[in-house]
Parts: structure tokens; C-alpha cells; sequence
């Protein structure tokens, strides 16, 4: 377990210096290097604040960051930022994430934010370590600051072999300082570090599987459990029969039943897997309840008022109606894009040690979980157990990659469940068939477009998106964001004020189109019913499949409307939708990744004998990083099957950190958003989803999810623009956004067929063909 020291004796304990750290108790790596100094910056004035970003002792130099290694390479950016502002070696940096006693809140690590965001934070708080270390150093030396460079812990005096360590200026100090944002920092063009192609950090040890990933967690007296889930959405409780059954099975240690939630612990996963297990443990009764709008009704159903919370202009700039009303046509579309899963290979795991009491500490409940937001997830269990928040620590330990909101929260809070009602640390591994059943899922979205075009170009536009909530993440004051939550009652936070949760990203562009409409309609994905003998438990109906966070929050369906239709537009008025894209845009940059990919498409292959190719363009969030994409497909007409042929990507996210990093991340984007076009699409029927598992059985028809596969992931090439003179802007969004539209645009070109829905499966192929 871990040991404990409070902040007043470590601070007094020692030399160090310390830039914006949170110490409310612990004892870790920095601290146990930190025997005879320590420096501390904080994130304000004064300095007794108890958050901190960086730790420097003679021993170590430790970043405390609250955005968390994902898989995406953020720990090996942001150990660059900071090794180049400080004048280390990257192996001279170490790394503590997402520990809710240890680190600074910093929010999700999410929405692409995490460089855009962190690498601010932690770049200042280097240079104010720096600044503070350099003037440490003159005194030692007696020389002028400016007479001092510093190269891998080392300060000299230029042109001379005097030197001090950084080591042996902290020994002796304890020196705690506010984040100076105005210090300075190491100028672009003296770059030695960021910028390069630096080594990813967490590879070696996952490479030679060391890496303790979530589902590696032990704990002594580890208890394994498992979730027995109600056979629909609205289904509830009714009994528990086989008890003794399962009470047969060596190791097993209990059930457990609250409300809708029902579960079983035993000493082994195994014991606890059959145990759970319909044919060999517990059998559970249901009483059904009600169905979920039709799966094949969805695009009527999301556009229908009685459905709906919300609606609200979003965007309304010139005016469309008297555009509409004097124009010679106008032109509509409609477009819908499915639910779709996070799709993450591994299932979701968490251990859990509930306690009856606080230790000396003041922790009640440890929990370790791949979540990608600690502080909210501690709120939410903290309701689930009736705790206070701060007698529950969560510990990030990295999970199976995903973008969004998937099962890593809810499997924590089973965990957590489980392990205070036997006493003991308990270990809650989710089945395939628990991940793709009941993790949240993207939302399914319906967009209707209404355009005119002329001489001039666009000169009316108007977006009307239909879709549930982007946005249940567990919330640090409601226990009902979490699905155990909801299995004993609690119910999720209201829906939102205003209905622009349904438009998610992009749904507006930054065309500049005279006069534009964006109106979003905010779908309703449950209501409330209040207590009753039927449902005592969970006062809760659903109407849609639980959604919220999905990568892109809705980018990808937005821009595939937005940019389908833009197409259709350009076509319909005459114009090469390719120049029509530079002359709607007056942004540099915008224009500078479109040009990027000229050459691609003035090469294209002209289409309409089955090859095609097609363009998409989006700048992030309408502020952030900008995305121009070309593609080529290939459409076989007698199969109507899509094949990609190949895709190039120029992007522009400002300053580049890790140009490596940096293609990895739009090579995701591409993969996923190809598989999310061509292939997903969740499956429910009544009141349960259906696609349970990646593949039907052997001799089944049984409905799967299916994803793309190795081999027909086409070449991809990244054109990257670094502006080392502008501000970082994230990348592990915005490539998704253009590649439906890219792809549907291509297809046109190639055969003709215009595809408004997702996934563009070959039946949907041949039906459009013309």
C-alpha cells in the first residue's frame, strides 16, 4: 500500500524546489528522492498554496500532470516540453498522472485538449524553475545571470569550465514560488528537444511486457467480482434463484443485490465468472420494461418534436430566410450517422479497496481505473458509496485505448460497490459481451441541409442536427452519472439549458458564406417516472441507448453533412468543389492546408468507372487545428463494396511537438474514421443492444460490430505544417472529423452514388447507384 507523510513535514523535511504540486498527503517518488532539498512553484500567488505542476530535489525532477497518458504519446510531449525548458534530458524527468491526492486537477483528459491545455501549464512552470534555478546559480558562482548556460543539469559560465549542478544547488533549498507565466522561455529557434522525433517514454516497458496496464492491478487480499446486467435498459429487479449453486464453487464469497444492481465475489475470477454465470451460478429474474425507439425508425424518430427536450439557434448571421425566399432553388439533403461504440479492444477493468473507516490519512476508498477524468470520478463514487470526496483516492493506471467516455468509469464504480459491501479490495473485470452491451456510446445524429447556390458561389446555408446528449461523463456531485448509480436509484444529471449539447463539434463551419443557420435539437435519452411498486429501484425510463463522449463529440457526423453537402452544392451550381473550398475561406492556414493538398487532387483519377476521389476540409471546434483531407476509393458497382485506396492528410496544429507522435495520432484519426464510415454501427432490439461481440458465432446470424482490419487500412500520408511561432492546438480529433465526407465524396466521384448515412455498406451502395 501506499505510505503516507503529511504535506508540513515533507515541505519541512528537506531541499527542494517546487513548481504548482498538489501535497495533501503521500508519499511517492519525488518525495522519497527528497532527503536534502526541494524547489516548488506554484500555480498562483501566495505560495502556500497546495497545488504544484513541478518538483525538483537533488535526486529528482517530477512532473505532476492531471491530463494522463492515454496511449497517445501526451506523456512523451509533455516530458519534452518540460525537459527543454529546464535543459535536461528527457531521462532526467519523471512523470506522476491522475492520482487525485498527488496531482492538480486538470479536468478530462480529453477533447484533444490535453497539449493544447497542459503543455501551457507545465512549459511555465518549467521556465519559472528555471529562472529560479539560474539565479541560484549566479549567486553560487558569482557571476551575472546572463553570463550562464545550462545543458543537461549542468550551469556554466559561457566560454569557461566553471560549473554547478543543478543537484547541488538544490541541496539545502526549499523554496516554493507562484507559476510566473511571464518567465521566460527557450525561444523556438533554440529548440533542441521538442520538435524532434523523441522516443516514445512508455514504449519499452509495453513493448516487453512490464507495463502494468489496469487490468495487471493487485492488491493484497484481492477479491474478483463480477456484474450480473438486467436483461434491457429499462429492465428491473424481480429475483435471484441457484444461490446455492453458486455457493458450490470453490472460492466463492458472496452475492450481492441493490436495487437493479446485482453482483458476485469470489477469490478467483474464475469462481467469480461462474458464479455469475447463468448455467453454472446465480440465475437472475427480470421484469421487462419498456422498449426503446425503434433501431429502423431512428432518423424519423430524432427529428420528431415530441421526442425532443430542447431546440435552439446556435448560429444565425445574415439573413437566411429572405435568401431562401428570393432564391431560384433551394437546395435540401438529409443525412444520419448510427450510434456507434468506443470500441476498445480490451475490456474495461478496475480494482476497488473500500474500507470501513478513514485510515490516518483520511482515505476511506482507493480506486484504480483507467478513467479519463480522476477528481469527477471520485465525486461520483464518493455519492455511490456516501462518502465524503475527499476519503476517496483514484489512481489512473492506463486501460485498453479508447477516445470518449467508455466502460472504465462504470466498471470502477462496480468495483467500488462490490468491495464496501464485503470489506475487502475487489477486482471487477467487464466480459466482451458487458463492454459493447452497456458501455455509453456515441450518439446517433440526423442533420437536415438547405442551401442555395449561385454565380457567386454559396450564398445561403442552413444546418439543422437532431441527436441525445454528447456530454454524461460522471459528475463529481451526482453518483447517477455512473451505471451503478443508476442500478440503485440514483438518477443522472438533467438534461442541459440549452440544446447545443445535441450539435457536438462542427456542427457550424467557417465558410464564409453571407448568410448561415445552425439549429440543434436536443433529443430526450430518458425520462424520469418517480418511485413506483413496478420500478422501486430505478425511477429511470430509457428512450435511446445511453450516449455521450465519442471522439469528435459528433465532428465526424457534423462534418460529413456539412461537407457532403458542400460538395452537392458545388456540383449542383457548377464549380470544382476543390477551388469552390478556396474561394469560401479567407484564413491563411486554412488555405495553406487545402494547397498542401493540390497536387493530390489536381492528379486525381476523374471518376465514374468505379475510381473516384474526394476532399474534405474542417478547422477544429471552428478555432482550433486545421484538417484538409483527399482521398481514393475504388467501388466495385456488382458488390457495391468501398474499398479506400488511399489518403493524404495536411494538418496544421500550430507548434509541433513530436512530429512522430504528431502522424501516429492523424493515422488514428484516418483508421477509425474509415472503419466508423464503412463498418460501425450499434445494433439494439426492445430494450438491449444486440451487437455484442466484433464477429457472429460460427453457424449464427447474430448481429456484430464489426471494425476495420489490418489489411484494409490503405496508405496514409501526413503533410505536417509546424508553426513553431504559434500555439500548440491538439491532434487527437480533428483528422476524424473529414474522413466520412471525404470518402462519400470520393464515392460519388467514382460511381455516382451519393451516400447519406452511415456506415456506406455495400447494400446501401448498390441502392444509390444511379
Amino acid at each position: 500500500m501506499t505510505a503516507r507523510v503529511s504535506r508540513r513535514s515533507f515541505l519541512a523535511g528537506g531541499s527542494s524546489l517546487v513548481v504548482g504540486f498538489t501535497l495533501l498527503g503521500g508519499l511517492d517518488r519525488a518525495e522519497a528522492a527528497n532527503p536534502n532539498g526541494l524547489l516548488r512553484i506554484n500555480p498562483t500567488a501566495p505560495a502556500s498554496t497546495t497545488e504544484a505542476w513541478l518538483v525538483l530535489t537533488p535526486g529528482a525532477t517530477t512532473v505532476y500532470s492531471g491530463k494522463v497518458e492515454l496511449g497517445t504519446g501526451v506523456q512523451t510531449a509533455l516530458t519534452q516540453i518540460v525537459a527543454e525548458e529546464l535543459r535536461l534530458r528527457m531521462s532526467d524527468v519523471q512523470f506522476v498522472q491522475g492520482d487525485t491526492v498527488l496531482v492538480p486537477s486538470q479536468g478530462f483528459t480529453a477533447g484533444s485538449k490535453t497539449l493544447q491545455q497542459g503543455a501551457v501549464t507545465l512549459r511555465q512552470a518549467a521556465a519559472t524553475a528555471y529562472a529560479a534555478l539560474l539565479n541560484l546559480a549566479a549567486h553560487y558562482l558569482r557571476v551575472d545571470p546572463s553570463r550562464l548556460v545550462a545543458h543537461e543539469g549542468r550551469f556554466r559560465i559561457a566560454q569557461r569550465e566553471t560549473s554547478v549542478s543543478y543537484r547541488k544547488l538544490l541541496r539545502g533549498t526549499n523554496t516554493v514560488l507562484p507559476l510566473n507565466t511571464s518567465a521566460p522561455q527557450v525561444a523556438p529557434v533554440d529548440y533542441r528537444i521538442v520538435g524532434t522525433d523523441a522516443d516514445r517514454v512508455d514504449l519499452p516497458a509495453k513493448l516487453t511486457a512490464q507495463f502494468r496496464y489496469t487490468t495487471d492491478v493487485t492488491v493484497p487480499g484481492m477479491l474478483h467480482g463480477r456484474v450480473v446486467r438486467p436483461s434491457g435498459r429499462n429492465a428491473n429487479f424481480n429475483s435471484i434463484g441457484n444461490v446455492d449453486r453458486a455457493q458450490a464453487i470453490p472460492g466463492f464469497v458472496r452475492v450481492v443485490q441493490i436495487g437493479n444492481f446485482v453482483g458476485v465475489v469470489a477469490t478467483s475470477e474464475w469462481a467469480a465468472a461462474r458464479a455469475a454465470n447463468p448455467t453454472t451460478g446465480i440465475t437472475v429474474s427480470w421484469t421487462p420494461g419498456p422498449a426503446l425507439v425503434n433501431e429502423a425508425s431512428l432518423p424519423t424518430a430524432l427529428r420528431d418534436p415530441a421526442n425532443q427536450y430542447k431546440a435552439t439557434v446556435e448560429l444565425d448571421t445574415g439573413d437566411v430566410d429572405a435568401a431562401f425566399a428570393s432564391a431560384a432553388k433551394v437546395y435540401q439533403a438529409s443525412y444520419f450517422s448510427p450510434f456507434h461504440m468506443h470500441g476498445a479492444v480490451g475490456a474495461s477493468s478496475a480494482v476497488a479497496d473500500v474500507r470501513p473507516a478513514p485510515d490516518a490519512s483520511g482515505i476511506q476508498a482507493t480506486v484504480w481505473s483507467g478513467t479519463q477524468g480522476v477528481n469527477n470520478l471520485r465525486g461520483a463514487i464518493s455519492g455511490l458509496l456516501g462518502i465524503s470526496a475527499p476519503a476517496v483516492r483514484v489512481l489512473y493506471t492506463e486501460a485498453a485505448g479508447c477516445y470518449g467516455h467508455n466502460g472504465a468509469d462504470d466498471a470502477a464504480a462496480d468495483a467500488a460497490l462490490l468491495s464496501q459491501i464485503v470489506g475487502k479490495p475487489v477486482r471487477v473485470q467487464w466480459t466482451r459481451q458487458n463492454e459493447h452491451g452497456w458501455e455509453p456510446l456515441g450518439p446517433a445524429q440526423a442533420h437536415d441541409m438547405r442551401g442555395v447556390v449561385s454565380g457567386a458561389g454559396i450564398t445561403a446555408w442552413m444546418h439543422t442536427i437532431y441527436a441525445a446528449t454528447h456530454g454524461s461523463r460522471p459528475s463529481a456531485t451526482n453518483a447517477g452519472t455512473l451505471l451503478a448509480g443508476q442500478f440503485i436509484g440514483k438518477l443522472p444529471d438533467p438534461l442541459p439549458s440549452s440544446a447545443g449539447d445535441a450539435s457536438g463539434r462542427n456542427s457550424e463551419v467557417t465558410y464564409t458564406f453571407a448568410n448561415q443557420r445552425m439549429e440543434a435539437h436536443l433529443v430526450k435519452s430518458f425520462v424520469t417516472t418517480g418511485p413506483t411498486s413496478a420500478t422501486p429501484a430505478t425511477p429511470l425510463v430509457h428512450l435511446l441507448p445511453r450516449s455521450s463522449s465519442l471522439r469528435s463529440l459528433g465532428g465526424l457526423s457534423n462534418t460529413f453533412a456539412n461537407e457532403s453537402f458542400f460538395d452537392e452544392l458545388a456540383l449542383a451550381g457548377g464549380f470544382d468543389p476543390f477551388q469552390l473550398r478556396l474561394d469560401s475561406l479567407t484564413d491563411p492556414r486554412a488555405l495553406s492546408v487545402l494547397d498542401a493538398i493540390k497536387p493530390a487532387w489536381r492528379s486525381r483519377p476523374r471518376g465514374g468507372n468505379g475510381v473516384g476521389a474526394g476532399v474534405a476540409y474542417q478547422q477544429y471546434e471552428l478555432v482550433n487545428a486545421y484538417v484538409a483531407t483527399y482521398v481514393e476509393v475504388a467501388v466495385d458497382a456488382a458488390s457495391g463494396k468501398i474499398s479506400v485506396q488511399r489518403v493524404v492528410v495536411a494538418h496544421d496544429c500550430g507548434l509541433i511537438i513530436n512530429p512522430d507522435g504528431l502522424r501516429h495520432q492523424i493515422e488514428g484519426n484516418v483508421i477509425q474514421g474509415i472503419s466508423r464510415t464503412l463498418k460501425e454501427e450499434v445494433h439494439y432490439a426492445g430494450d438491449a443492444i444486440t451487437t455484442l461481440l466484433w464477429a457472429a458465432p460460427p453457424g449464427t446470424s447474430a448481429p456484430a460490430y464489426s471494425v476495420i482490419r489490418f489489411n484494409e487500412v490503405p496508405p496514409i500520408e501526413t503533410i505536417l505544417v509546424d508553426r513553431p511561432d504559434q500555439p500548440v492546438l491538439g491532434a487527437g480529433e480533428p483528422a476524424i472529423g473529414t474522413m466520412a465526407a471525404a470518402i462519400g465524396n470520393a464515392v460519388f466521384a467514382a460511381c455516382g452514388a451519393r451516400l447519406r448515412t452511415l456506415p456506406m455498406t455495400a447494400e446501401r451502395v448498390k441502392a444509390a447507384l444511379p
